[in-house]
């Protein structure tokens, strides 16, 4: 009686257990895959984000399928912080960047269309496009030692077929970290302007690059002819992944564009989910961008120079190369399966890490942690990662 789109095997897995035991018996987890800023130690002007959230011109329920043009102008104004001018009437405002997908896949696709999206990557993007029944096929990401990581245009372009409908860039990418450079961006945006396709590209990390890498493309915005959405929001711009707003900005082709804009209208007039108070509070929210942000950038500094010295004292492990948000890359060169790995790590060494699966990593000896961690909790957690 249940639809298709849960049919996925919902048992908990061994890792899961084992963690709900240990959490039971109260015992101390060196937790590595910390990404909640809220839950990280930093430090918030709560009295001010709690009073901008309840202004009383939020008694007020005026319906907008856009969002409200003062919350719109916000976003214009972060923008043009980034060097870009962008039209307020290409925002369209919605509760989250996981709604902002559904919205747009909506809009694209049919049940069974298929839809791009990168690998290693993010595992709640292919969820989403299965919840709105299309299929997602997965496109590689290359390592280079040098260079880092890159998107594989050929095989991209190989799986183009007839049914595709767009390609799904994060931008950097989560968890590899790696920024569309210039001449990457005009390769994919040349494959979705000749092939017909849209190209969404997730921003939610662009904020968060790696210290003293400078990067050119924090934002696609204004720089594509292909149909494109940008996505983005407080989640991570603000470190509020409570305070719902998230947002989608329009371009590329300006024919497609015009027709997206007329769609999204009737398709979010049907939702209305942003809340009132939050779209007020956005201009004064927005304010407090540079002071979180310059917490969390420090905090992912110093994590990172830690796990680098680390490293750099052992032969057995490798920190891959990244450019931005808050995610590092471990591989390890021996023999152990990565599940092996984690469940030894939780099991003897009460640390939590992701294996290299969890994001589609293709082979074997990857983990992921968060430089979002509290310090103390991340070097105890490292120390007892690489000496195993």
């Amino acid at each position: 009686m249940f639809s298709d789109r849960f049919d996925w095997d919902l048992r908990p897995n061994a890792l899961s257990m084992i963690l709900q035991e240990m959490r039971a018996r109260g015992e101390t987890i060196f937790d590595l895959t910390q990404s909640n800023p809220t839950q990280a130690g930093f430090k918030y002007d709560g009295d001010d984000i709690l009073a901008a959230l309840s202004q009383t011109e939020a008694m007020v329920y005026e319906p907008d399928p856009h969002g409200l043009l003062k919350a719109r102008q916000a976003i214009v104004q972060y923008y043009q912080e980034l060097g870009e001018t962008i039209d307020s009437d290409l925002i369209f405002l919605t509760a989250c960047t996981s709604e902002a997908y559904s919205v747009i896949f909506k809009l694209l696709g049919d049940p069974g269309d298929k839809i791009l999206v990168p690998k290693p990557g993010y595992p709640l993007i292919p969820y989403l496009a299965r919840f709105e029944s299309l299929n997602p096929l997965s496109y590689p990401l290359r390592y280079d030692n040098a260079k880092g990581w890159s998107i594989d245009m050929d095989v991209l372009e190989s799986l183009i077929t007839p049914r595709c409908r767009a390609i799904v860039v994060v931008n950097p990418n989560n968890p590899t970290g790696n920024y569309l450079k210039p001449q990457g961006l005009a390769a994919i945006d040349k494959i979705c302007y000749d092939n017909g396709l849209a190209l969404i590209v997730d921003e939610v990390f662009s904020d968060y690059p790696v210290s003293g890498v400078r990067q050119e493309n924090l934002t696609v915005a204004n720089r594509t002819h292909a149909l494109t959405f940008v996505f983005n929001g407080f989640s991570k711009i603000l470190g509020l992944p409570q305070v719902k707003l998230g947002w989608i900005v329009v371009g590329g082709d300006s024919g497609l564009a015009e027709t997206s804009q007329r769609h999204l209208e009737i398709l979010l007039d049907f939702y209305l989910s942003v809340s009132t108070p939050v779209q007020h509070a956005a201009a004064r929210l927005l304010r407090h961008r540079r002071e979180i942000q310059h917490q969390i950038l420090a905090r992912i500094d110093g994590n990172n120079r830690f796990l680098q010295e680390q490293i750099g004292m052992t032969s057995n492990y490798s920190l891959l190369r990244w450019e931005g948000g808050w995610y590092g890359i471990i591989e390890f060169f021996d023999a152990v399966s990565d599940e092996e790995r984690i469940l030894q790590l939780l099991e003897h060494d009460h640390t939590l890490v992701h294996p290299g699966f969890f994001y589609e990593f293709e082979k074997e000896g990857i983990v992921v942690v968060s430089l979002l961690t509290p310090v103390e909790t991340f070097r105890t957690g490292i120390c007892r990662l690489i000496s195993q």
